[in-house]
């Protein structure tokens, strides 16, 4: 006989289950996205460049945050966290870690565009496995702070899934915080700010733009923006009052970010979205749109 576990309380049931959903489709879809990124770059030689190992970083990454939101979506369903304290802490260690390599991969990806369009410079495969090393490495030492003390890891306001508790706001979180904001969502948003609009004068010269140099940073912001707000207002205000409902909002939009990725990084990527078509379909891409990749 299955147990009725409570409602948490502030939500119906609908809510919670219209939750749960949304945590299903985002994970499901996005798994399927990124794992076809991945699957491509395995088994399409053509794919398999230095500057691609930055696209596959990311999709990596962003399949980690889909299997964080499966295990948060089955929790929902539940109604409670089956994982105990220590299954919390891994949770919430495995969503940071994989939600900031993310990001640091997509820094990587705009510097990396900066330099192929703008210096006309190639990377190296010892740069790319360099700058993806460090951007698990430095995603890593964040992610790991709150375990050793700097943060804390604890449930979010629907208690079936953990991330860095934001309502304390004690001095460790308010320092946590401002640290991290600086170092993983600053400086790789001005990375990108100042890598895309070199990247759009040189478009604008040419009168051939080759992609929208707008789109990432957009991406980065709509999608992670609402959960920094949230964060920081919770550094300077009892964030308790806000409604539970409204404070897993943030969390839901931070989710499609593996979903919007895959468009961004790989399907509107002319030369990666050719070695996918050929993953599936077995037609051959032509050398030339190789070698002329559209990034």
């Amino acid at each position: 006989m299955v147990t009725a576990y409570p409602l948490p309380e502030g939500f119906t049931e609908l809510e919670v289950f219209a939750i749960g959903t949304a945590l299903l489709v985002e994970a499901l879809l996005g798994f399927c996205l990124n794992g076809l990124t991945i699957a491509s770059f395995r088994k399409i030689k053509e794919l398999r460049t230095p500057s691609n190992l930055l696209v596959l970083s990311i999709a990596l990454a962003d399949c980690g945050i889909c299997i964080n939101a499966f295990i948060a979506a089955f929790s929902s369903f539940l109604r409670y966290w089956p994982y105990g304290s220590d299954g919390c802490q891994i949770h919430g260690f495995q969503g940071f870690l994989t939600a900031l390599a993310s990001i640091s991969s997509c820094a990587a990806v705009a510097w990396d565009r900066y330099h192929h369009y703008c210096t006309r410079s190639k990377m190296q495969w010892s740069t790319a496995v360099s700058m993806m090393v460090f951007s698990w490495l430095f995603a890593a030492f964040w992610s790991v702070m709150p375990l050793l003390g700097w943060g804390e890891y604890d449930y979010e306001p629907l208690r079936t899934c953990c991330t860095l508790d934001y309502s304390k706001g004690d001095r460790s979180y308010i320092t946590f915080l401002f640290a991290l904001s600086i170092f993983n969502f600053m400086i790789p948003g001005l990375i990108m700010l100042t890598a895309y609009q070199s990247i759009h004068q040189k478009f604008k010269k040419t009168g051939n733009y080759k992609f929208n140099t707008g789109l990432p940073l957009k991406t980065l912001v709509v999608c992670w923006g609402p959960y920094c707000l949230l964060c920081f207002y919770a550094a300077v205000e009892n964030v308790t009052f806000i409604s539970p409902k409204y404070r897993m909002i943030p969390a839901i939009i931070a989710k499609t970010v593996p979903t919007v990725d895959a468009f961004v990084y790989a399907l509107g990527n002319e030369n990666y979205r050719g070695g996918i078509w050929q993953f599936l379909t077995g037609q051959k891409i032509e050398r030339a749109e190789v070698d002329n990749k559209t990034k």
